[in-house]
């Protein structure tokens, strides 16, 4: 693949990969902000990052429907009315280097940064599929991006169920703009896939095809990889008659991480951090503990906007007696609490044991 021709990347991000760029800020830096800046959006990609025009980028809705469209991404703005949703984009793999210290596992080894809340803008893709007319009896919709070039297939690919993308409260929005700046390349630019509440291997960027289906897309990121085997799937070979046995990954589990641990006094800390809800409710609180679990002290929520958001927290812990660990654990608003341990699997997937910081 040629990586010769891709757009400058953010030098503030801390580079996993360069063939492809892969990178993430620290999470100390991102809670500091309610909204990400474009500098400290993490970029994951699976082949060169390439840049286009999307006055001439074309876009097509295909498969069960009772017309066929074909626009460019100018025209689709022009012909639809622009939303805009607050959604955290969070990719499976965050926190793997944690899963990665209990046993090997098979991905990008990242820390806890590969996560962004940002303002997305677009169309309503219920809106599209509306004027599209969709025949009855159809149950998927396939993300298709042509435009690039992929490590394990000839396109990248993803599929979501049809009625996610058609219900009026769940916001799947076509996005040409993040935090009111038309979307870059490094993030999917010109268009993008928005499924506020699914893993970022959902959202595909410079998608240029929606094929409506009666199957799951039959791409390798949708069928071979993103899913969680069980823990006694130690290899590749394993794996390769399970992949079909196992379901797709959507959503991701309540979660909770420490951004930063700062010495407030010779007996107190102030700790920072970020949570995310699992697929059932919001995040409703966050602890932590200095001594294992013992004690809770209940953490500050500062910010969180509607339903699809991140939730930034911070608490001052005081009796500190010396330097050592602290834990964080959020709960959500059916009363679910984070678990103390992730459960290990070979992809290093959906890793969500209690967040760790040292001081």
């Amino acid at each position: 693949m040629d990586y010769s021709n891709e757009p400058p990347h953010s030098e503030l991000l801390n580079i996993q990969g360069n063939k492809p760029f892969n990178a993430e800020p620290p999470a100390s830096a991102l809670v500091e902000f309610n909204l990400t800046p474009e500098d400290l959006v993490y970029c994951r990609n699976h082949g060169p990052v390439r840049e286009f025009e999307e006055d001439t980028y074309p876009f097509s809705v295909k498969g069960g429907v009772n017309q066929e469209l074909n626009m460019t991404v100018k025209q689709l703005k022009s012909s639809f009315p622009k939303v805009e949703v607050v959604a955290a984009l969070q990719c499976a793999g965050n926190r793997r280097k944690e899963m990665g210290a209990i046993k090997p596992v098979h991905g990008v080894a990242w820390a806890d940064g590969v996560i962004a809340n940002c303002k997305w803008g677009g169309v309503r893709l219920r809106d599209v599929l509306n004027h599209a007319g969709v025949l009855a009896g159809y149950s998927q919709l396939c993300f298709s991006s042509y435009a690039t070039l992929c490590q394990d297939d000839e396109y990248y690919g993803a599929s979501v169920p049809l009625e996610r993308a058609m219900s009026v409260e769940d916001d799947v929005i076509l996005a040409y703009e993040m935090n009111d700046e038309s979307l870059t390349a490094d993030h999917g630019g010109p268009l993008r896939i928005v499924v506020p509440g699914y893993l970022g291997a959902r959202w595909v960027k410079w998608v240029d095809t929606i094929t409506v289906s009666h199957e799951e897309s039959p791409n390798f990121y949708q069928q071979r990889d993103y899913k969680i085997l069980p823990p006694n799937v130690e290899t590749k070979d394993a794996a390769k008659p399970l992949w079909s046995k196992y379901p797709s990954m959507t959503s991701l589990p309540l979660n909770s991480v420490i951004g930063s641990v700062t010495p407030t006094s010779e007996t107190s800390i102030y700790i920072k951090g970020y949570a995310m809800p699992g697929s059932s409710a919001n995040v409703t609180g966050i602890e932590v503990t200095i001594d294992d679990g013992n004690t809770w002290h209940e953490a500050k929520i500062t910010y969180q906007q509607g339903k699809w958001s991140w939730t930034l927290w911070e608490v001052e812990v005081e009796g500190v007696r010396e330097r050592g660990i602290v834990y964080s654990r959020a709960r959500d608003a059916t009363g679910h609490v984070q678990d103390r341990d992730g459960t290990w699997n070979l992809r290093g997937v959906a890793f969500n044991a209690w967040g760790v910081g040292k001081w």
